[in-house]
């Protein structure tokens, strides 16, 4: 594959790199278009991603560290040790800190972070196929196995390209999600919950196709995190749709009969539409 684009002497352009920001400008640009959709304050979309790959890079060099049974902090600069759930878990920590410091409603704006961040994790999973990087899965002869001979991780053999599959059910799983937004809105929190899920579905699924070590019988330890993910997910659900549904957004509830309901500005209207949101 191509693990460096451009090559600069000592500074080049990595796929990796690259596909990781190109992640990270989707993600926002899809959060700020959906803020701005449903009258929240769509500044705090750069804001939310930012906290999603600085707690991601974090979480994931710590627990890369545990493993390890040791602290290396130059490693924070570089593109090793990215573990997945310890990155996961970093990421979400990040997220939540700036949306429930944020004046937007927290669930309805979850909801927006859910899908993508699953869209994004499919746009960066292309950059570990670009980089041959070690995530693909064991030797196959499939008509569409690959060889990555100068990969960061090279392997001659044809393997199965497992970053094609995550990405292939990571876009599926946003489509399905995005389609369905609409009708959840008044009961939110179902489709962060619902993300939880198909992320754990996925990550359990692309285990099978990857040459990660077994920690429990046939299971590696991203398919126990997997499993937490879905049954916290489903959990979750259960418990938003326990709550109260929202009541729909009429406009005629600011004072619309009379001067100054007609003449209100959009923004007090959305302040309060958030207050019912809140509840």
């Amino acid at each position: 594959m191509y693990p460096t684009i451009v090559d600069f002497g000592p500074v080049g352009i990595h796929s990796f790199g690259l596909m990781l920001a190109t992640a990270f400008i989707t993600a926002v640009f899809v959060i700020q278009s959906e803020l701005k959709r449903r009258g929240f304050i769509p500044e705090l979309a750069s804001s939310i991603v930012m906290a999603a790959a600085i707690g991601g890079v974090i979480g994931a060099k710590i627990y890369s560290a545990l493993l390890d049974g040791q602290i290396d902090f130059r490693e924070l600069f570089s593109t090793a040790g990215l573990v997945w759930y310890g990155g996961f878990i970093g990421g979400c920590l990040g997220v939540a800190f700036v949306v429930i410091r944020s004046p937007n409603p927290t669930l309805p704006t979850l909801d927006i972070v859910g899908p993508a961040v699953i869209l994004g994790y499919g746009i960066g999973r292309i950059g570990c196929l670009l980089a041959g990087d070690g995530d693909y899965g064991p030797p196959s002869d499939l008509p569409w196995a690959m060889a990555f001979p100068n990969g960061t991780v090279p392997t001659d053999v044809p393997v199965h390209p497992t970053p094609i599959y995550e990405t292939l059910m990571s876009w599926t799983f946003f489509g399905i999600l995005w389609s369905q937004r609409r009708k959840f809105e008044t009961t939110p929190g179902v489709i962060f919950g619902a993300s939880f899920v198909l992320l754990g579905v996925e990550r359990f699924i692309a285990e099978f196709w990857r040459i990660t070590p077994r920690v429990l019988g046939w299971m590696t330890a991203a398919q126990l995190f997997s499993i937490v993910a879905f049954v916290g997910g489903i959990a979750f659900i259960l418990w938003m749709r326990t709550r109260p549904r929202l009541v729909a957004d009429v406009v005629g509830d600011i004072g619309s009969e009379t001067d100054e309901g007609k003449g209100a500005e959009p923004r007090q209207r959305n302040r309060a539409r958030k207050r019912r949101q809140r509840r």
